[in-house]
């Protein structure tokens, strides 16, 4: 969540613009199952690409707090530790007014957060990677590149590929729990930074949850059907 200039004290609210958009998708959209430990982001990520009319990819993304402390958000032992460009970034404010929302915004930036935990997406006919194993690799890797740059040694600048990514070998069966009942999915449980599973929504519908090993024996890991009001 990044906002570049100045941006008027009066400018939209873009989590109403984010949650409209959500609920016009029209396709069963997952979430991690509601629970203490975890506090959806305030805006959900999306994905949509195609040639000419046609769609190929329609996919929503939705990241979390994680608190360590769930009783109590204001327990200091929730925030993570900042650097200094980050920690000025929140308490500094600038010699102009900011929306309400920018400042609620700015303040997560305190805590760990799962970026990008949860996405569901759905594929064109065309496309022939839409199955769920491709996919479970595609978003492990995503967030290995972008979440744990630090512990892989990446260069600011890197390519597709790198050096530690997860392969297709590692997707092995496994089974998760979706709206209450446990399915079968595949998952890949071989990676020392992050835990990936995935299951198949619907036809060429395909949900991949990605976390960081860390948060796994706090978290009950299930997933839910977003309910769209």
């Amino acid at each position: 969540m990044e906002f570049a200039g100045v941006i008027p004290q009066d400018a939209p609210d873009p989590r109403l613009a984010a949650d409209a958009r959500v609920r016009a998708v029209p396709f069963p959209v997952m979430e991690l199952t509601p629970q203490p430990a975890l506090s959806p982001l305030p805006i959900a990520g999306f994905v949509e690409g195609g040639l000419g009319s046609a769609q190929e990819e329609w996919a929503v993304t939705f990241g979390y707090t994680f608190w360590r402390h769930p009783e109590n958000h204001e327990d200091p032992r929730n925030e993570r530790e900042l650097d200094e460009r980050t920690r000025r970034s929140i308490e500094e404010e600038p010699p102009w007014p900011r929306p309400a929302w920018i400042v609620e915004t700015a303040q997560l930036l305190r805590y760990p957060m799962l970026q990008e935990a949860v996405r569901t997406a759905r594929y064109g006919s065309e496309r022939q990677d839409a199955t769920v194993s491709s996919q479970l690799v595609h978003h492990a890797n995503h967030v290995l590149r972008n979440s744990f740059r630090e512990q892989l040694g990446l260069p600011t600048q890197i390519g597709v590929n790198f050096a530690g990514e997860v392969a297709h070998s590692a997707v092995a069966p496994s089974s998760l729990v979706v709206d209450g009942e446990r399915r079968s999915a595949l998952h890949i449980d071989t990676d020392p930074f992050v835990y990936a599973v995935g299951f198949e929504v619907a036809e060429r519908v395909v949900c991949t949850v990605v976390l960081d090993r860390d948060v796994l024996p706090v978290l009950d890991l299930a997933v839910s059907t977003l309910a769209v009001a």
